[in-house]
């Protein structure tokens, strides 16, 4: 059997189910076998029927001596109901609305029923059990032999409509005795021997056919060291990769960098000045850097992404700095003219709506700002007399060329997609210096707290500079939940706020809808503002289509839009309420975050558009609506645009679910103002794959699990690390290992 082949080559898996196996991205053999299960339930403990006790779960196996269907005289629910007998007894079987197994269920056969065991105050009985049929020979209590979904650990795969885990359980076991003898194992044998691994093939017999819980956790084990090991060896790979380049060498100017320190409005912290100093000395080297510059909301990244940029302008090159949304771009453009002041720089914007560049004014003591056209900032650019340039992905358009860049800095990477971050590595063009072709620097940052695991495998390849204290005077900010009956209470405390000078923020929550594959099935749930999906067993994991993306935009507007006009006609009617959302124009957008800014309006209701680097420092209030729709790490950066001044400032979280859940995970908010302390309780709560965006990775769920664990990591990284330093970065000495890493690139976007 071809590992390679379509699923439709299987025996008995029609185009329908075909169909049904690639919404849930299983298209060839090898990925039926790679679909493992989300847990198991276990039905293993077989029993006589006489033995059977009330609410224990059983396995039992005997003959069906009557089995009928009848309607319920007041729901007119229908029923099957089955006498099933052994040598020690009997025992009913009933089933709901499920009237095909009259069909499936005849009068005579031997059956094998697995569940809960109830007791209705006279006899036992098993409600909806697990069934199938079997031959004479399989009744003897201990044996589990051709045993599907009872009388074992039965498997629960990740599933879609029309498509359940009986059904695929059926196709795996038909299957596998063909495929298992296809799978080589790529993972050297002085690897398994030192980790105590079982090989590839036991691995996956374990986790699709256990015997015990050791089986399930030998196999997890194995198979979650391979997909993080594959992880680390590319990571490992592309870093050596990267250390291959060249990049200009941008010299420290002591007196430079004191000079624009002293000219600061603030003290800088200790952990400012570290990072700075781990920045400056990369980019003394030939090497290019590769450095993440992880800080809290508030912590004060820009600055230090700043005096990296003065550094390199002053070296004689030039700046580029990505954002991911135009609103944090104009905010940088804004925020560099002015802290970069009567330095003789030429910063531009550029924008999908906007383009501007900004000077020195000739009578000194402010900057000059005019609109240019888009083809005068790419000629300026070109010619090198743009010093930064400032844009959201509009700055990796093959259009954009650069004279001399030497520094490239992004804000909020992990914003953006996996691919736009490639491009921006790659297509951020090469200069040529002399003879030889130099590539940029690179600093990316993130205000979103990256818990150690992940730090580990998916942003492994960077140097990491962290800021972990913020600015001195900053208050905590207050986090409260407010249950729906004292919303009127937090309403008037907002009131009073802003009779006090103060603004406030309000957040309308993001939108949740399921979405159709097209034939009517729903597969799904998608958000309107967040990259990744919510988890649900049922779920499937695709990209958006251009129609959701519509639909959902739209219902955000609407989300928006009548949040706006309850709080200004009927909550606040004698207060100024703005708006934003998706459907305003870029330059509307601009005017209402300046007219916020400058205090014109007291409230502003807003998507998540507001979630990173909006800085209003009179804003004390960030009122969210439907917190519980929201993960921990965006309520965090909701809660860090307030809180930036010497205020007093405050984050109400509403919601109407009384779900423990919720209210442990919100809880977690109200008493951290840690974000790292929060990545970790998020990634606890939530799961890596909502936590950061690694479900663009496309890695499976057991991969999700794996990343959990630091000692699995690091264990997974010493054996990369010790086999790169054996073997070429080609891996030459190991083809199946690097024939099994070029197909994990593929299936995973490791771009």
């Amino acid at each position: 059997m071809d590992l390679d082949s379509p699923v439709e080559t299987i025996p008995r898996v029609s185009a329908i189910y075909a169909k049904r196996l690639n919404r849930l991205g299983i298209k060839t053999v090898r990925d039926l076998i790679y679909h493992f299960p989300l847990r198991y339930d276990d039905l293993s403990k077989i029993a006589k029927i006489g033995d059977a006790q009330a609410n224990e779960t059983v396995t039992v196996r005997g003959q069906i001596i009557n089995i009928h269907a009848f309607r319920t005289p007041r729901k007119r629910m229908f029923l099957i109901e089955a006498l099933i007998k052994d040598n020690s007894g009997t025992i009913r079987a009933i089933w709901f609305n499920q009237p095909f197994l009259l069909r499936a269920l005849k009068k005579g056969e031997w059956v094998s029923l697995a569940g809960k065991v109830n007791y209705d105050g006279k006899t036992l009985f098993f409600s909806n059990p697990a069934h199938e049929t079997i031959r004479l020979e399989q009744l003897g209590a201990g044996n589990k032999s051709a045993s599907r979904h009872t009388g074992r650990l039965v498997p629960i795969y990740p599933e879609t409509t029309k498509l359940t885990s009986k059904w695929l359980r059926y196709i795996l076991d038909l299957i596998f005795p063909k495929a298992i003898n296809e799978f080589k194992d790529f993972l050297p044998a002085e690897i398994r021997k030192s980790q105590k691994l079982v090989d590839l093939s036991a691995a996956l017999k374990k986790i699709h056919f256990p015997q015990t819980q050791k089986d399930i956790d030998e196999a997890r084990r194995r198979l979650g060291f391979d997909e993080l090991f594959l992880i680390q060896l590319f990571i490992l790979q592309q870093k050596q990769k990267w250390q291959l380049n060249r990049a200009a060498i941008i010299k420290f100017d002591q007196n430079l960098i004191k000079k624009f320190v002293a000219s600061l409005p603030f003290k800088l912290t200790n952990a400012q000045r570290k990072a700075s100093w781990e920045i400056l000395q990369n980019l003394e080297k030939t090497t290019p850097m590769n450095r993440l510059l992880e800080g809290d909301v508030g912590s004060g990244k820009t600055v230090v992404a700043t005096i990296a940029a003065l550094q390199t302008i002053k070296n004689g090159y030039q700046v580029a700095f990505m954002a991911p949304t135009e609103i944090l771009a104009r905010q940088h453009f804004e925020g560099l003219s002015k802290s970069l002041m009567n330095l003789g720089l030429k910063i531009a914007l550029t924008t999908s709506s906007e383009t501007k560049i900004s000077y020195d004014s000739p009578l000194g003591n402010h900057q000059e700002i005019e609109e240019i056209k888009p083809k005068d900032f790419l000629r300026m650019t070109k010619e090198g007399k743009i010093n930064i340039a400032i844009g959201t992905h509009s700055l990796i358009q093959e259009s954009v060329q650069f004279k001399n860049l030497a520094l490239a800095i992004v804000d909020e990477q992990h914003r953006f997609g996996v691919q736009q971050r490639a491009a921006l590595q790659k297509n951020i063009i090469q200069i040529e210096d002399g003879l030889k072709t130099t590539i940029p620097h690179l600093l990316s940052m993130t205000a979103t707290p990256i818990p150690r695991t992940l730090a580990l495998t998916i942003y492994g390849d960077l140097d990491l500079s962290l800021l972990n204290e913020l600015p001195k005077g900053r208050q905590k900010t207050i986090t409260k939940i407010i249950a729906p009956a004292n919303r009127q209470k937090a309403y008037d405390f907002i009131r009073q706020q802003i009779k006090g000078g103060r603004q406030v923020f309000v957040i309308c929550p993001r939108i949740e809808r399921q979405s159709s594959d097209g034939n009517g099935n729903e597969t799904r749930v998608v958000n309107s503002q967040s990259p990744d999906v919510t988890t649900g067993q049922n779920e499937h994991r695709n990209q958006l289509t251009l129609y959701d993306k519509r639909r959902l935009l739209w219902a955000e507007v609407k989300a928006v839009t009548e949040e706006y006009k309850k709080l200004s006609e009927k909550t606040f009617p004698d207060l100024k309420v703005a708006m934003l959302h998706g459907k305003i124009k870029a330059k509307e957008k601009e005017q209402v975050m300046r007219d916020f800014r400058e205090k014109k309006y007291d409230i502003l209701v807003s998507t998540s558009v507001v979630e990173v680097g909006v800085d209003i420092p009179n804003a004390t209030v960030m009122m969210i609506e439907g917190a519980d729709r929201f993960g921990l790490a965006q309520l965090h950066q909701f809660r860090g645009r307030v809180g930036r001044d010497k205020f007093q400032s405050y984050c109400l979280l509403f919601t109407d679910s009384d779900s423990q859940f919720v209210r442990q995970r919100l809880k977690a908010l109200v008493s951290t103002q840690n974000g790292f302390e929060l990545a970790e309780k998020d990634l606890e709560i939530r799961g890596p794959g909502e936590f950061y965006g690694t479900r663009q990775w496309g890695l499976p769920d057991l991969t999700m699990a794996s990343l959990m664990d630091v000692e699995l990591i690091k264990e997974c990284r010493k054996e990369a690390e010790k086999l790169l330093a054996d073997d070429s970065p080609e891996l030459t000495n190991h083809p199946l290992l690097a024939d099994r890493l070029k197909k994990f690139q593929l299936l995973v976007h490791l771009e």
